[in-house]
């Protein structure tokens, strides 16, 4: 459990941080994720450059329409976010369930998206609320819809010398009403099947919904099926049972010594339901 031999680096700007980056260097944000990882040599950067005193990616926005929360905002200051409560508020709900008070302290939202793991809460989340990722890299910056962001397991769309500044949130009737369930592995907290739903429904009929998912799969992923078979329909205790039926169509479903790819399947669908019904 020790790492290998690394030169230590620490940023005080994104433009100083990506002067540094280059091949063989690791970005190091709260560390929750790289940490383990440098433990078990599973990972082995010449250098780390640490990025968690730039004040500017540790900052939660206020737009006129949207919400940039920073890739340095930990998912404690998320949790306690009056402003997230009220206008995303299963961002605050999934924070509050992330790990222990220590992760939530020290973990970073850009570093978790950005380490990409299949049980990782973030993911569902901002695949529900239509996030948008802020990437910049020596040539200026780029964004990436949250719909194209996560690829694969353990892997993204971010490239070799980019970093995760920022995540923006639009502010919607559907963010708004929002909310997300997990069923959690009991030591780590990660979500062996974790659901974030938005669901606009103020015409009375649900106008538009999106169903996040992650656990299930090697990536999390729109339950497009669910979020289909919502749309025109009040929402209620019958159009939710109605709407929840395969909710892993089109995806593969992950089988591990924590749950079988049965067991799996079958918790997506009470936990889509979980969610959905925490919005009546």
């Amino acid at each position: 459990m020790i790492p290998n031999s690394f030169e230590y680096k620490r940023a005080n700007s994104v433009d100083e941080a990506l002067g540094m980056l280059n091949d063989d260097a690791q970005i190091l944000g709260g560390g929750h994720s790289l940490i383990p990882a440098l433990k078990l040599r599973l990972n082995s950067p010449d250098t780390l450059i640490d990025i968690s005193r730039i004040a500017a990616l540790k900052e939660i926005n206020d737009n006129e329409k949207s919400i940039t929360v920073g890739a340095g905002v930990t998912h404690a200051q998320i949790a306690a976010s009056k402003l997230l409560a009220g206008e995303v508020p299963m961002m605050v709900q999934a924070a509050c369930e992330i790990g222990d008070i220590q992760v939530r302290n020290a973990g970073t939202i850009g570093g978790s998206i950005a380490h990409a793991d299949p049980a990782a809460d973030w993911p569902a989340v901002l695949v529900a609320a239509n996030a948008t990722i802020v990437i910049h890299n020596n040539n200026g910056r780029r964004e990436v819809d949250v719909d194209q962001f996560f690829t694969g397991f353990y892997e993204t769309a971010l490239e070799e010398g980019e970093i995760i500044t920022a995540i923006r949130i639009p502010k919607t009737a559907a963010n708004k009403n929002s909310a997300y369930a997990k069923f959690k592995q009991p030591a780590s907290r990660f979500a062996l099947v974790g659901c974030a739903v938005a669901v606009d429904a103020n015409s009375g009929t649900v106008s538009n919904a999106r169903v996040g998912i992650t656990g299930v799969s090697d990536h999390a992923y729109r339950a497009t099926s669910v979020e289909k078979t919502l749309a025109g329909k009040a929402l209620s205790i019958d159009s939710i049972e109605t709407a929840v039926g395969d909710v892993t169509e089109g995806n593969m479903v992950m089988s591990d010594h924590y749950a079988s790819e049965k067991y799996r399947s079958h918790l997506g669908t009470v936990f889509v339901k979980r969610a959905l019904k925490k919005l009546l």
